[in-house]
């Protein structure tokens, strides 16, 4: 987690949040650490109205970060080593730096307008006023320096210690609004996953303040479908999906941001069944309200003695907020612009309260153990992603790797999109894989279809598969970096 915060800087790091989903293999039990920070104590929608809004990026775009609490929950439960023999890694690729990829090079020249607009960020990841050149070298010593203090002093510093101030004093020179107070009101969340029982598997997700939820109502929607008789990548396969997708992202939008949302009356088989009754041969059009993507990283890890983790973190856009505390080396997240400004909204902003999250990291239990962990980067297209890959898993016998490199599509939805204003359309986005007669099929039902390249859909999905004789077998997507090891 920490590595990855420094060598993916644009995805996630300290100034994000993050979701740790944890199974024991010794107890069986299964639980989710939230790292998720809220929105400050001076943040209220008044305020962001008389600025025009919530800015996507800037100063004012930053919320308080909560990944580090999350880690340390989940490191206190179940940690196998020391807090500070965790940080090695980390440290070494921050002071000696890394080589730059390709994907780091493209989004630097994408954010180059955010990231230029703050001199600490601009030395780092625009040497000379242009994007770093693929193999250029980053390093990040003011960053290397907050490890090595958060790994000596504890998770505790990065909240109500001498580090907290050094974060409070930078929000504050940079013109943020968290300030000291905030970093010390951050608690993790621990909670039970939330579940259905699915074709002979338990799926789970991450609870509230997590959207997980949808994928498991597009799950109940096509339960009793005859799926093997449709057939993978078929049109009836592909639309069932979209408008079962369509359906679950209208009570996305109603539920998702209330701090208990009734999980129990959305994956109910009444609700189930009034979503599967609306469905018909046509697309539907479907906005979530009246009236972009994010970037994140993901990984997943199942260890020698069986126990998993699904882990997704963020810090928003990519390269959040595009500001750089010049004291601590911490790229800030822009994760203010999710929320609502609409009073009564169930996601309206408050000062103190968690805004909802996109993020979610799934897990698949079958006979009581880890059949798949898994999960994607990718905002609102990450649990539509989620959704076809434990399809093409689940139902048609994929292996991870066959599974994250078949053909994808996105749905997308007025109002639907997580970052204020919160616009959307109505375009099917689809990988030219599935070939010009399933995508004329779906355009004959009514699929305002957009067509990209092979690869070239959301997303980046890494995935572990269990096997009962133990094998582990390990998928990483090619969209985007990623990488699948075992030693």
């Amino acid at each position: 987690s920490m590595t990855l915060g420094v060598v993916e800087p644009h995805m996630s790091g300290l100034g994000g949040d993050g979701f740790y989903h944890h199974w024991s293999a010794k107890t069986g039990r299964a639980e989710t650490f939230a790292g998720t920070g809220q929105a400050p104590a001076v943040a209220t929608i008044s305020r962001y109205r008389a600025e025009g809004g919530i800015p996507l990026d800037g100063p004012l775009s930053i919320q308080t970060p909560g990944k580090v609490a999350g880690l340390a929950a989940l490191h206190a439960a179940h940690g196998a080593k020391t807090w500070g023999a965790l940080f090695g890694p980390a440290v070494e690729a921050a002071r000696d730096g890394f080589a730059a990829t390709h994907a780091l090079r493209h989004f630097c020249g994408e954010t180059q307008r955010r990231i230029g607009a703050d001199a600490t960020s601009s030395a780092i990841f625009l040497p000379g006023g242009a994007p770093l050149a693929v193999g250029a070298l980053v390093t990040q010593p003011a960053l290397a320096a907050t490890l090595q203090r958060i790994a000596a002093e504890g998770p505790a510093d990065f909240y109500r210690g001498a580090l907290a101030r050094d974060i409070a004093a930078d929000m504050a020179s940079i013109g943020a609004l968290v300030a000291e107070g905030d970093l010390a009101a951050v608690q993790p969340l621990l909670a039970p996953p939330v579940g259905i029982n699915w074709r002979g598997f338990e799926v789970r997700q991450t609870p509230a303040p997590s959207m997980g939820f949808a994928m498991l109502q597009m799950l109940r929607i096509i339960e009793k479908a005859d799926l093997d008789a449709m057939g993978w990548g078929s049109v009836a396969l592909l639309h069932l999906m979209i408008e079962a997708k369509k359906r679950a992202f209208l009570d996305r939008e109603a539920e998702a941001g209330r701090e208990a949302p009734d999980f129990a009356a959305l994956l109910s088989d009444a609700r189930t069944a009034a979503h599967v009754a609306a469905i018909g041969e046509r697309a539907a059009s479907l906005p979530v309200r009246e009236m972009a993507e994010s970037d994140t990283t993901y990984f997943c890890v199942v260890d020698a003695e069986g126990n998993a983790v699904s882990a997704i973190q963020s810090i928003n856009g990519p390269f959040g907020s595009g500001f750089t505390g010049p004291r601590t080396g911490i790229l800030l997240n822009n994760r203010m612009a999710y929320w609502h400004l609409d009073e009564g909204h169930p996601n309206a902003l408050a000062p103190g309260r968690r805004v909802r999250h996109t993020m979610n990291a799934p897990m698949v239990m079958k006979d009581g153990k880890p059949w798949m962990v898994f999960g994607t980067p990718g905002a609102d297209n990450q649990v539509q992603v989620n959704f076809q890959v434990l399809v093409s898993c689940a139902v048609f016998g994929m292996d991870p790797q066959q599974a994250l490199e078949a053909p994808r599509w996105t749905s997308s939805q007025p109002g639907q999109g997580s970052n204020y204003p919160h616009t959307g359309d109505e375009v099917l986005t689809i990988e030219r894989g599935f070939g010009e007669a399933t995508i004329a099929g779906l355009r004959e039902r009514g699929h305002e279809v957009k067509v990209v390249a092979d690869l070239e859909g959301a997303c980046s999905v890494e995935a572990i598969r269990v096997l009962d004789n133990g094998v582990r077998m390990a998928g990483s997507d090619p969209r985007r970096d990623g990488w699948a090891a075992a030693w």
